[in-house]
């Protein structure tokens, strides 16, 4: 089975990697959206996509099976339940809404509904990442005790604009990267955040009061403590990932990223070792899992739970940087009556 697409916003991570994907799937973009015209149908133009539109109905009522909305964060959730109510399948940038109140009512929607509900959260099915849990999973560290993400980078001039300026929209640099660190720590760690603490700064990129960069501290269900440090705002640094345990340490370089690069190494009293890692494309490998999910073969690679949890993590890390509190992370999915990862 051969999915037919539709993209929810003419966007430039659709262009650069998602609309690959789909493609390299096997699948079919049938159609985009956007509010714009002309920026719809010049985006149609440049991707060979033979449909657009400025109409959600309109392109939910075309023939395609599943959405990827991939439009201003404020907007995910009443146009992943339109595609949920018309029976489309549905992959979801993050962070999933902007409460977790809107995340969990989609992930529930979506569950009566029948339809896959995920979330685009591309840095676990990078190969450093998953030869990280392996190695955890293994023993080979022994037990995880710390870790730390150190995932600063400088925002280019084509992605800044709404992230920078629109509060109302989601903007600032904890819902756009810390939302990734969290997942990428649950993945590989395979334990869930239970509190946070956390420092924001404003450095002059963010504008209206939106933070462009956060340092902070997250504690897991399994006693790791992991410190990150996101940024809009470091134009020389590099990105990494390191975990260290009673018999060994993790550590990777130049890992927090799109692209399927970097390295990982493993220290112990052997000596090192640098691990041997795939180089599949991050979101080919994504696309790859949502399709056999629709076909019954599986899970999403990040599921609409996994949105929750990084969301409920991110929130946690504004009101503690806000109150200058320890503030618990809490999903509400048991009280709401959600279950999985």
């Amino acid at each position: 089975m051969s999915l037919r697409w539709g993209l929810i916003g003419a966007s430039t991570i659709a262009r650069e990697w998602v609309i690959g994907a789909i493609r390299a799937d096997g699948g079919t973009v049938v159609s985009v959206m956007s509010t714009d015209a002309e920026r719809a149908r010049a985006y149609a133009d440049a991707n060979s996509i033979p449909e657009h539109t400025t109409s959600l109905e309109a392109l939910l009522g075309s023939e395609i099976d599943a959405v990827y909305i991939s439009t201003t964060n404020e907007l995910h959730r009443d146009q992943a339940l339109a595609a949920i109510a018309a029976g489309k399948h549905v992959l979801c940038e993050k962070p999933l809404a902007l409460s977790l109140h809107d995340a969990r009512q989609m992930v529930e929607a979506a569950r009566e509904a029948g339809v896959v509900f995920a979330t685009n959260h591309h840095l676990r099915n990078a190969g450093t990442h998953r030869a990280m849990r392996d190695a955890i999973r293994e023993g080979r560290i022994g037990r995880p005790l710390a870790a730390r993400v150190f995932h600063a980078v400088y925002l280019p001039a084509h992605l800044q604009g709404w992230r920078l300026d629109r509060p109302d929209a989601g903007g600032g640099v904890i819902l756009d990267i810390t939302v990734h660190d969290a997942d990428t720590l649950r993945f590989v760690l395979g334990s869930d955040p239970v509190e946070a603490v956390a420092l924001t700064q404003s450095a002059g990129m963010g504008r209206e009061g939106l933070e462009d960069a956060v340092m902070g501290v997250l504690r897991f269900e399994n006693g790791v403590v992991a410190q990150f440090h996101d940024a809009f705002t470091a134009q020389y640094a590099e990105t990494g990932f390191e975990v260290h345990g009673t018999e060994g340490s993790l550590v990777a370089r130049n890992v927090m990223t799109q692209k399927p690069i970097g390295t990982v190494s493993l220290r112990t009293d052997s000596g090192e070792e640098t691990l041997s890692v795939d180089g599949a494309n991050l979101y080919e490998t994504a696309l790859r899992a949502f399709g056999k999910a629709v076909r019954g073969q599986g899970a999403p690679a990040a599921s609409g739970e996994d949105g929750i949890w990084s969301l409920a993590t991110a929130l946690a890390v504004a009101e503690a940087a806000k109150t200058g509190r320890a503030v618990k992370v809490e999903t509400g999915m048991a009280k709401a009556g959600i279950t999985g990862a």
